[in-house]
């Protein structure tokens, strides 16, 4: 089940605040895209399956619909998922795609995840502020380069190998190189290999981004227990969580609270 608050609705754009409940564990019947989106994941994990290709999406990542593209979901773990919408008519989403978007999940990083919630944020206070070039400006960042998708792809084998990992990781961040090695049954060497060859990052700054991410996300709904957070993302304490978020983010959660509330 998916629960959608529209946030803004402009000349050509919308905005979406999505809540899939992450019931069951069996794949959501087809649902056909009318139009250009991009789908922001903000935190939870869950597999989609669209044109026949199977992605792990998590706060990490993010996915486009495309004019009738069917995709269908599935999740993985308790807790369901939370994502940010934004569709575009066809006058504005044509001209900024070199080619259709890919079906693939594609990563983003820190700077444009921390722009995307600061549109949401705004979108939840100030709706009436929110206009094209600023949804425009944010989708131009993650539009892939021709024939990007399929480089970033890569080999089926590798691909599953490197999802099950960020799956692991998602469930539990402070999951180490030695157990996630022996859960997906290859070499500590191995892993570390093809996990940056897939994503770009190491297992570690792949490791503090999904941190920094999950922070954000609870700074984002008023949560002012962040050491019960540092505790639980396996940071040593409150001082290394706001070490890691000023440098995912550029700033540390005090400064970030006021910037990314949805309140009044």
């Amino acid at each position: 089940m998916v629960m959608t608050q529209s946030l803004v609705e402009g000349d050509g754009f919308a905005v979406f605040d999505l809540r899939l409940d992450g019931a069951g564990r069996d794949w959501s019947p087809p649902e056909r895209a009318d139009g250009y989106g991009v789908v922001f994941v903000r935190s939870g994990c869950f597999r989609r399956l669209s044109e026949g290709i199977e992605s792990l999406l998590d706060a990490t990542s993010l996915y486009f619909a495309a004019p009738g593209r069917e995709q269908r979901v599935r999740h993985t773990h308790e807790g369901g998922a939370r994502c940010t919408s934004i569709t575009l008519a066809p006058e504005l989403a044509e001209p900024l795609f070199a080619e259709r978007p890919p079906a693939t999940a594609v990563f983003t990083p820190p700077f444009v995840d921390l722009e995307h919630r600061r549109l949401l944020a705004l979108a939840h206070r100030s709706p009436d502020d929110v206009d094209a070039s600023d949804v425009l400006a944010l989708v131009a960042t993650v539009v892939p380069e021709s024939g990007a998708a399929r480089r970033r792809r890569g080999s089926d084998a590798r691909r599953r190998i490197v999802d099950a990992v960020r799956e692991r990781l998602t469930a539990d961040p402070r999951t180490g190189l030695l157990t996630l090695a022996r859960h997906v049954s290859v070499s500590p060497y191995h892993l570390s290999r093809i996990f940056a060859a897939e994503t770009g990052q190491t297992i570690s700054s792949y490791r503090n981004c999904l941190r920094a991410r999950i922070v954000l996300e609870h700074v984002a709904n008023g949560d002012r227990s962040l050491a019960r957070v540092a505790a639980e993302l396996g940071f040593a304490d409150h001082a290394h969580l706001t070490r890691v978020v000023r440098r995912e983010a550029g700033a540390p959660p005090s400064t970030l609270r006021e910037l990314l509330r949805f309140g009044a």
